[in-house]
């Protein structure tokens, strides 16, 4: 038989791959799925035991939290990344990380096939297929979902065909979930007006009475809560855990895709987006404002190189390096108020707070220069266009 790698995510897509390769195909199909957050030991064995009943010959499941973290997410924080200044990246960021744990997965037990259940109108195709190609060219990759386009009912009419009969009830919506946040397709975000109902979010409004938080970081990464210190992906998943039960970090994403079509997905990122906002804030404190405005476009090519795939570029590390060199002064603590479906990101602490200085205070006082300092200074200012103006003033 043939050795064919399944990436695996226990859904819809991935259940049809197992099913159609083992029994219409012929390959040994090794499931495995990369575990990129979001997911309880519970959850990991439910995935398991379904992949089995799949008839697949063997499943693993590869713990990349950590390695998501430090390779991906740590950068789209120092960045402050919301691609179209609102999604923070939480499904293309992860799959890149899932792409290469597979693919080296795939060359260590020797297989020479490697499948995913992406359709031929999304944006996984190109990130699975860019970084399966350029790391293991030889491996063929087969994609049954794109080479037939398969609609979702045909799907579930096939595997009840074949004694599947597992729950799809949630089969109309396509639920992505992972540390940075939990990604929600569906017939609403189809259309370009309809909003997602409340029950299509993976978390509902538990809490209304507002509570204050504190975020704190040392050089641009997350490491306590409420003065409780943890590694940063722990940091994230109780973040998480804490907001989501206000409801807040939802939104509907409409961006351009790889492929040239408008796309809309809406999605859950709560502790992406508290760590975004807090950071940023702590940025505008600690950072001087040409740091600013070069970490600003840096930052918007990094996560859309990322978004298209693109992680293999070495462009990347460049781009990673100045992004790490920039959070040298990001430390202090940040303070929030979590509320009913949104948050206030209130102030800042830290001995590195450029507006706590002794040069002066907006507004108010000057301790650094005189008044004929300031009136020199802004005749000098004002020089180039006094002169284009005077230059053209028939205009």
């Amino acid at each position: 038989m043939k050795k064919l790698v399944l990436a695996y995510s226990g859904g819809l897509d991935t259940s049809y791959c197992a099913v159609h390769l083992t029994k219409d195909e012929n390959f040994e199909v090794h499931a495995v799925s990369v575990n990129t957050g979001g997911f309880t030991k519970e959850e990991i064995h439910d995935i398991e035991s379904k992949a089995y009943q799949l008839g697949v010959k063997t499943y693993k499941n590869i713990d990349a939290v950590h390695n998501y973290y430090e390779k991906v997410i740590k950068h789209l924080i120092y960045g402050n990344v919301l691609k179209n200044n609102t999604y923070p990246l939480s499904v293309s960021a992860e799959r890149i990380v899932q792409a290469i744990e597979i693919i080296n997965y795939a060359k260590s037990i020797g297989a020479e096939y490697i499948a995913h259940g992406s359709t031929g109108a999304g944006n996984d195709q190109v990130r699975f297929d860019l970084i399966f190609n350029t790391l293991a060219p030889n491996i063929k990759i087969i994609t049954p979902i794109r080479d037939k386009k398969l609609s979702r009912q045909e799907e579930i009419a096939y595997l009840q065909s074949h004694g599947v009969d597992l729950s799809w009830s949630k089969a109309k919506y396509s639920v992505n979930k992972g540390l940075w946040g939990t990604s929600v397709g569906g017939d609403e975000t189809l259309t370009s007006h309809l909003a997602l109902p409340e029950e299509a979010y993976p978390s509902q409004l538990q809490e209304t009475k507002a509570t204050d938080i504190k975020i704190s970081f040392v050089k641009g990464e997350p490491v306590a809560i409420n003065g409780e210190k943890d590694t940063s992906g722990v940091i994230i998943e109780k973040l998480n855990n804490i907001a989501s039960k206000y409801a807040i970090g939802r939104d509907i994403h409409v961006g351009d895709t790889i492929l040239g079509i408008k796309g809309r997905v809406g999605f859950e990122a709560a502790a992406a987006l508290l760590i975004i906002k807090a950071h940023h804030l702590l940025e505008k404190h600690t950072l001087t404002k040409w740091q600013l405005q070069h970490k600003d476009y840096v930052a918007n090519w990094y996560g859309n190189h990322l978004h298209e795939g693109l992680y293999l570029d070495p462009v990347m590390r460049d781009l990673e390096a100045m992004l790490s060199s920039s959070q040298q002064q990001v430390t202090g603590d940040v303070f929030l108020t979590l509320k009913p479906y949104h948050f206030t990101v209130n102030g800042i602490s830290s001995d590195n707070d450029l507006l706590q200085s002794k040069f002066g205070s907006y507004g108010e006082m000057n301790n650094a220069w005189t008044a004929e300092d300031a009136k020199g200074f802004i005749n000098i200012y004002g020089n180039q266009t006094k002169i284009y103006q005077n230059t053209n003033n028939d205009d």
